[in-house]
């Protein structure tokens, strides 16, 4: 199936982007290849890959599921995770996971919205759904024990089933909706972003990351319900390459699995770059085969990682909904940078009416690649919200940017997200990244509360490193040092871990609703004052 699906060149042949087609040609190509090396050891072949994912479709047709199907997943990281998102698709039906964080009303909503009928899921999350209006499912495949109401099958049954694989009615098409994901839901309901072959294929393909090859193992450590976890999934699928499954991030347990599993490329996100530099410096540190990482965001700590590990950092700025617009060179020494627009994509910075702003100013990034359908196909069921985001031909990803004279662009905040103090428009992103850099603090939220002088203060809720105690009136020392006066949080509030969304997002809204709480510290209330704060009264 190499036949091209049509004549533009910017759309590749089915056996390059849709998966099925993929999985058919290096099980014929590369037979005896590793695709995926687990914590267990265990190693399945490109052509073991195949068998497993045909069994598994084979059993998903006998339960009902047909070609364009919505099929709902709701599994944590593992090999039945990755064996059930490949069977969908191969199957030619819609692969749709939930967030195993899910429960309550939001799980309601994502029930209802995916139209599935059927709900492939870890046994236990089962009693979760008691009492719940599960909408048109109207059956479970299990894994392991599960005491929901619905008729239950279990998931070994159908993954070695012997049966026939049904004939497509028509091919898979790169345009062809592959899944359906949920963004975080921080300011409403999740919206479930479509997503074609293509798109995913888009985000981060041999095109867009042409700095990954097939040569490559990448470690996968975040789950299949996310982008960052299917689609690093996907992408080494598309190259020919192999993954290395870790079920999550483990300071500890993290070099002696690269090592051990010849991973050549990971990604850093959040305070992993953190956790990882804390470390005791060792003479293994640069003992593997890793040459590149992902840092996001990068921070002034990449060349110090790169030196420390030998390892080639980058950075990107991406999200769910688009394609890895913005991607870096290796080792970037422009702190804060995300990178520049790489190759087939076109970003503006906007007003509020979508028109251009000034070099050097912030404003909304939007943005449309020259492939068609190389970013995501709308929200479903949600036209409102769609036709909102695409106005004017342009996604809008409600994110400010600057960029500079050299083309690099620089993330400034969510709209929904700005801070105006005194006049002074300020990032809550920049904020954070220089408490983080504070060497006690793990993680920091930046938001707005109401001033007395009107307009916005600064407040900063902050997770120290475990163990660690933080002395605020020496934290805000710090951040005077290294920001301007006007940045520096009046308000702070220590807690133990930041609240957070399913998918793992600080909810800033909540932290803004609870506003001054008894127990924030204020440095005002503390006669802790900034000497430019005494010259601007």
């Amino acid at each position: 199936m190499n036949e091209s699906c049509t004549f533009d060149p910017r759309v590749p042949p089915r056996d390059k982007c849709v998966s099925r087609y993929l999985i058919d040609r290096w099980a014929a190509e590369k037979p005896s290849q590793k695709y995926a090396i687990f914590e267990d050891g265990e190693t399945w072949t490109y052509s073991e890959l195949k068998q497993k994912i045909v069994r598994l479709a084979s059993g998903l047709a006998d339960q009902g599921v047909e070609q364009g199907d919505h099929v709902a997943v709701w599994m944590f990281d593992g090999k039945e995770a990755i064996l059930t998102f490949f069977a969908i698709n191969y199957l030619g039906a819609v692969f749709v996971p939930f967030n195993t964080a899910y429960k309550g009303a939001l799980l309601e909503h994502v029930l209802d919205n995916s139209d599935a009928r059927l709900l492939l899921l870890h046994g236990e999350l089962g009693e979760r759904l008691d009492g719940l209006d599960t909408a048109k499912i109207e059956k479970l495949v299990a894994i392991g024990r599960c005491s929901a109401i619905l008729p239950t099958i279990d998931f070994e049954t159908i993954a070695i089933f012997p049966g026939q694989l049904p004939e497509l009615s028509h091919p898979i098409e790169p345009w062809h909706t592959q899944s359906i994901i949920y963004t975080s839901g921080t300011t409403g309901p999740s919206k479930g972003v479509l997503s074609s072959y293509l798109h995913i294929f888009t985000n981060a393909g041999p095109e867009t990351w042409f700095f990954v090859t097939g040569e490559d193992r990448f470690l996968v450590n975040m789950p299949i319900f996310h982008i960052g976890g299917m689609g690093l999934v996907f992408v080494m699928l598309a190259r020919g390459g192999s993954i290395s499954v870790m079920d999550a991030f483990d300071t500890k347990r993290f070099w002696p699995f690269v090592r051990d599993t010849e991973t050549t490329a990971f990604f850093l996100l959040g305070v992993m770059t953190t956790f990882l530099l804390k470390e005791k410096p060792s003479q293994n540190d640069k003992n593997h085969k890793v040459r590149l990482a992902f840092m996001v965001p990068l921070t002034e700590t990449c060349t110090e990682f790169h030196q420390r590990f030998g390892i080639d950092v980058y950075t990107i700025f991406n999200m769910t909904e688009i394609s890895s617009p913005i991607v870096s060179e290796p080792n970037p020494t422009t702190r804060g940078t995300c990178g520049k627009v790489r190759d087939g994509v076109e970003v503006r910075l906007v007003d509020e009416n979508d028109c251009e702003v000034q070099l050097g100013k912030s404003g909304e990034m939007i943005l449309r690649t020259d492939r068609p359908w190389g970013m995501n196909s709308g929200y479903y069921k949600q036209a409102e919200a769609t036709a909102k985001a695409w106005r004017n031909g342009w996604f809008h990803t409600g994110d400010c940017f600057r960029q500079d004279e050299a083309g690099y662009y620089y993330f400034v905040d969510r709209k929904k997200d700005a801070i105006r103090r005194r006049g002074e428009n300020i990032s809550s992103f920049e904020v954070e990244a220089e408490v983080v850099a504070h060497p006690k603090v793990r993680e920091a939220a930046a938001y707005a509360v109401p001033s007395d002088l009107g307009e916005d203060d600064v407040m900063v809720a902050v997770a120290p490193i475990d163990g660690e105690q933080l002395d605020l009136a020496e934290l805000t020392q710090f951040l005077s040092e290294r920001m301007a006066y006007f940045m520096v949080p009046r308000y702070f509030r220590v807690l133990n871990e930041l609240p957070k969304t399913p998918t793992a997002k600080v909810m800033k809204v909540l932290l803004r609703e609870e506003g001054i709480t008894q127990d924030s510290w204020d440095r005002d209330a503390s006669s802790i004052q900034l000497s430019r704060d005494r010259r601007a009264t």
